[in-house]
């Protein structure tokens, strides 16, 4: 899917973007592994494929600069995805595809080469409001299409570099990085596909770990099993803090 960013240089502001990959775990091989869920724990090489299909493109097309991201800098991808009919966004402010709902990282390519654009395809939520209904700390209001970062799991898991406010104390559902309840209950995931990249594998012994392992996880597994992760955002620290507010 393409197009056209007006506000960058026309040297380089056509888009190509792409959906890569399914990146949730639905089950995990230790039934006690109680704090795993179903959090994306796998921090993949994912550029790698869109540096590949540069690499196509030069052979195929010619010459061709361009810039690849995967969740790697501040660009607006998801409000690009949505223009260029990768999906639209929900009432939790995911993007959707109507044919593989939202689990999967957003991929773009900036580059030099023009195209017959795409446009965005319509909003299908319609009536539902299972996303907003199943939020354990109500951070999506009744309207939906805004979540309150204020009140949001993810945040207060990544983000968030102060301590957890007491007030949420028992909402969490055992969530110790990020959230995925609204993705969890909204129905267009029933489409998704768990994919068959091993790059996008977490650590092995990630999935064995009991919640024993967890609660008195040392620094040293920590920078191992996160070496290539996104749990790496927040820190051992974090996440030694995030484990300690869900004890009783």
């Amino acid at each position: 899917m393409s197009t056209n960013l007006e506000s960058m240089p026309p040297e380089t502001r056509k888009l190509l973007g792409a959906d890569i990959g399914h990146a949730i775990y639905k089950s995990v091989s230790n039934p006690e592994n109680e704090l795993v869920r179903d959090a994306t724990f796998s921090m993949p090489e994912s550029d790698v494929f869109l540096k590949q299909f540069m690499a196509w493109m030069h052979v195929h097309i010619g010459q061709v600069e361009g810039r690849c991201f995967v969740d790697s800098a501040p660009v607006l991808e998801r409000d690009w995805a949505r223009r260029s009919g990768l999906g639209w966004i929900g009432k939790n402010t995911l993007l959707i595809h109507p044919k593989k709902g939202s689990y999967y990282f957003l991929a773009e390519i900036i580059l030099d080469v023009e195209f017959d654009y795409d446009g965005p395809i319509k909003d299908y939520c319609g009536t539902c409001t299972k996303c907003i209904d199943a939020c354990p700390t109500d951070a999506i209001p009744e309207e939906g299409y805004v979540v309150d970062g204020s009140k949001c799991i993810s945040y207060f898991t990544i983000e968030l570099k102060e301590n957890i406010p007491t007030e949420f104390k028992g909402k969490f559902d055992d969530w110790v990085f990020g959230c995925d309840v609204c993705q969890d209950v909204c129905p267009w995931n029933r489409f998704s596909k768990s994919h068959n990249e091993p790059l996008f594998n977490p650590h092995p012994e990630l999935l064995s770990m009991s919640k024993k392992d967890w609660v008195e996880i040392t620094e040293e597994t920590f920078r191992k099993v996160f070496k290539k992760s996104a749990v790496k955002r927040t820190k051992f620290s974090g996440l030694k803090r995030n484990i300690d507010f869900l004890k009783d």
